[in-house]
């Protein structure tokens, strides 16, 4: 496959939308009125879910961000 586990093929309405199929939504846990991100890259068109920031909560915890940039890239 191409990105993820699912690979459809949709329409595009004469209103200009599009319908994101059942597995991709349910897989996604995507929900009816949920916004999502829209991001053109190329000629690629990816759609992001908006996440509660509460959701992320300790995602990053015990990540060593020491040496992640040499100090002259950051004030130099």
């Amino acid at each position: 496959m191409f990105y993820g586990d699912f690979m459809e093929t949709v329409k595009v309405s004469p209103k200009f939308q599009v319908v994101i199929p059942k597995n991709v939504r349910e897989s996604m846990g995507i929900k009816a009125g949920e916004k999502l991100v829209v991001i053109e890259k190329g000629r690629s068109i990816h759609l992001i879910p908006i996440t509660d920031i509460r959701k992320a909560r300790g995602m990053a915890k015990g990540v060593d961000t020491k040496n992640l940039r040499d100090e002259s890239e950051r004030f130099g």
